[in-house]
């Protein structure tokens, strides 16, 4: 799952990606109201972490461009401000969570793992599709209860592909939700390719009960056998 930290403290920021890295994310960053604002616009994101007193500009305009455009990215705020009037307002705002500086690391943790635990089925950490389950919590891969191994890329696939079972998706917005923004600079997506007909292998002679089917030209659907 991909996250994009907001946050114009440089030690801070760094010790947020080096934790949440930890945690198997892919993480992004933005310093700056300007960059911030771009990366919101142009890409998608399962969590923003939002700082909102940011160089040129306030982060709680950046969540109202968020909602506005009508995208559902979980946003907890980490602000300094720690009034109730501040709390609300940001909430009011669109916010999932607020948390005040100074924080523990692993708090923080603890609540990006909430915020997106409310969006899976029932909140659960925990995807089935016909006899293939996902772990989101350890990372397990199972077909029929029998565990089967997937490195990070594989498993970042797959999860991604059974949140958005019998979908289109195409190779650029798989490059960047799993491999991230710096995708768009490739000159190609042959290391998508290569990481798919991987996975493909292993949903093959594991027997799972999904196939990832190719959409000449666009990208690839994950369907039920």
């Amino acid at each position: 799952m991909k996250i994009l930290v907001i946050e114009d403290e440089k030690e801070l920021l760094e010790a947020i990606t080096e934790s949440l890295e930890k945690e198997h994310f892919l993480v992004e960053s933005a310093g700056n109201f300007h960059s911030a604002s771009e990366k919101v616009g142009l890409y998608e994101y399962d969590c923003i972490l939002l700082d909102i007193m940011l160089p040129g500009g306030s982060g709680l305009d950046i969540l109202a461009e968020l909602r506005a455009s009508g995208k559902t990215e979980n946003v907890i705020i980490i602000s300094a401000r720690d009034s109730l009037d501040d709390k609300v307002s940001g909430l009011a705002a669109g916010a999932d969570d607020y948390l005040t500086k100074p924080f523990h690391i692993t708090e923080l943790n603890a609540r990006v793992k909430a915020v997106l635990r409310r969006k899976t089925p029932a909140g659960k950490n925990i995807i089935e599709t016909g006899n293939v389950t996902l772990d989101l919590n350890d990372r397990e891969f199972f077909v029929n209860g029998e565990r089967f191994a997937l490195n990070r890329k594989e498993f970042d696939l797959l999860s991604y592909f059974l949140f958005n079972k019998n979908r289109l998706i195409t190779k650029n917005a798989l490059a960047e939700h799993v491999w991230g923004d710096n995708t768009d600079q490739s000159d190609n997506l042959d290391f998508v390719y290569y990481q798919i007909k991987n996975l493909r292998k292993k949903l093959q002679s594991s027997n799972a009960g999904v196939e990832i089917q190719s959409i000449y030209g666009i990208g690839y659907k994950l369907v039920e056998q």
